[in-house]
């Protein structure tokens, strides 16, 4: 099977830093691929950085042809027009490197793993909080979508990591974000 790729420029905003735009833009892909119920459409960011953190500015789609056009003409985009380019689809380079583009959790509430501590445990809030202090609490050095739950209205941060795979890996689907714990992506 052929795959595409479809390259989503941000453009620059006095009024919006590229963060704030890709948040939004990937918030409005996953309510679309929800909708599709597809599992084949998978995401990559071509900036992707540690140094400085950053998603960068592009969001590239990756997909079967008519998965792809599935997606494209769904009325997603609607709202984004003055702050995007969107490029034609290609092939994807034969040749692509392949990654694995997985969410990260950071352990970052030290009260609620206390709360499922005693739960689990059946430990006093005392004992929880001696196991588990406040400066166990976690801080991810990776480029993060600021996203809101749909379901709770809550919002959190996705942070992404690149794993680097020896081969492609082809088993498994993507999720409605686009990405998979076990799956790879061509990187390019």
């Amino acid at each position: 099977m052929t795959l595409l790729y479809i390259d989503i420029r941000l453009r620059t905003d006095p009024e919006f830093p590229t963060h704030q735009l890709l948040s939004a833009l990937y918030a409005k892909l996953h309510r679309a691929l929800v909708a599709l119920k597809t599992r084949t459409v998978c995401v990559s960011f071509p900036c992707y950085a540690l140094r400085p953190v950053s998603l960068g500015s592009t969001l590239r789609i990756i997909g079967p042809a008519l998965d792809l056009a599935a997606l494209m003409a769904l009325p997603w985009l609607s709202g984004m027009a003055d702050h995007i380019q969107v490029l034609a689809a290609l092939p994807v380079p034969a040749d692509a490197a392949h990654r694995r583009l997985v969410r990260v959790q950071a352990k970052s509430n030290p009260e609620r793993l206390r709360r499922r501590q005693m739960r689990r445990h059946g430990i006093s809030a005392e004992e929880a909080q001696n196991r588990i202090p406040d400066s166990a609490a976690e801080h991810l050095n990776l480029p993060f979508l600021q996203m809101r739950s749909a379901s709770t209205g809550q919002s959190f941060r996705l942070f992404l990591s690149s794993v680097e795979v020896p081969a492609r890996i082809d088993q498994g689907d993507f999720n409605a974000f686009g990405i998979s714990t076990s799956r790879s992506i061509p990187w390019f």
